[in-house]
């Protein structure tokens, strides 16, 4: 008799638990799933703002302006908040120079607890012509000082990555340079349309899903 009392009070507090999680959150069981962390890689100065190296820094620049977001500057770089269909993208832009990026990225994965499947990191990429798109669930730094660091620090490189390419019409040996040097005149003219695509990209990441933005964006 007491074992079947203990089991009808146990049946009973756990459908009101059930019933409790259910009202807290109707739709999602995780609700950290909807906050996101978006990462422009770059470095910090103003001699840097419009190289091609900081198109990370660029494209976070873009929404907030689009959106009427600002910037607070925050322990290892500058963050701002957007908040769209439910969703929180925390739009990061580290000022630890860019070898020291993963830094600011653990940071913020731990201070705000947000997944690793939720990391979206924003990349220049030689290897693409200028303003092509990829989009991967992963791989590997591909000479990139900033996705080098982040990998190290985080100890895997299965975290979302848009590069955006910057093309490699430079001649040998002047890689740095080009890489640090502003957009010439053509980029210039076609980079804002590139800048609006990217911020549907990193609202589709998160409303949509990787897949889905995959399929939308990649080679476009």
């Amino acid at each position: 008799m007491i074992q079947w009392i203990k089991a009808l009070f146990t049946t009973r507090e756990t459908a009101d638990n059930k019933k409790q999680v259910a009202h807290e959150d109707p739709n999602n069981t995780n609700p950290m799933s909807n906050k996101f962390l978006i990462v422009g890689l770059g470095n910090i100065g103003a001699e840097y703002v419009n190289t091609r190296h900081n198109i990370g820094f660029k494209v976070l620049d873009h929404l907030a302006k689009k959106e009427s977001l600002s910037f607070e500057t925050v322990k290892l770089g500058a963050l701002a908040q957007y908040k769209f269909k439910g969703r929180t993208f925390l739009l990061l832009k580290p000022n630890t120079y860019m070898n020291l990026s993963g830094k600011a990225v653990h940071y913020w994965m731990d201070k705000e607890n947000i997944p690793l499947e939720n990391i979206f990191v924003i990349t220049d990429d030689l290897n693409l012509s200028f303003g092509t798109i990829r989009i991967k669930p992963k791989g590997s730094d591909g000479g990139h000082n900033g996705l080098k660091n982040i990998n190290l620090v985080l100890n895997t490189n299965k975290y979302t990555r848009f590069r955006f390419g910057i093309s490699d019409e430079f001649k040998k040996g002047q890689q740095v340079d080009y890489v640090l040097g502003d957009w010439d005149e053509t980029e210039k003219e076609k980079l804002p349309e590139r800048l609006e695509t990217a911020t549907e990209i990193i609202k589709s990441f998160g409303t949509a899903g990787l897949e889905n933005t995959m399929t939308t964006y990649n080679g476009k």
